[in-house]
């Protein structure tokens, strides 16, 4: 079942956000991660040593291992940070900083 329909949610129209230059739906409201999450997509970040992948963790905010970049901004916790239409979200390698 949608989860929209059992709540009775009325979120207002969904509108498109980009992922490594893939279309992506979201909703007003929705975080960076529900979206990715949504989308199917569940690693959005490599780690700086071993270049291992990592996604949402706490989900609330404390850890940072859900780090993406936003609009050009690294660093930003996908799990806090509201989705706007046309924000352009990619995978964050290491610590987000050209070296």
């Amino acid at each position: 079942m949608n989860p929209l329909e059992q709540t009775r949610a009325r979120p207002g129209p969904a509108f498109t956000v980009t992922f490594d230059g893939r279309e992506i739906a979201a909703w007003p409201g929705q975080t960076v991660a529900a979206a990715l999450w949504a989308a199917g997509v569940t690693s959005w970040r490599t780690t700086r040593g071993e270049g291992g992948p990592r996604g949402v963790f706490c989900g609330i905010g404390v850890c940072f291992d859900c780090l993406v970049t936003v609009n050009g901004r690294p660093n930003q916790r996908a799990c806090l940070v509201p989705l706007r239409p046309g924000d352009a979200i990619r995978t964050q390698e290491g610590t987000g900083h050209d070296d």
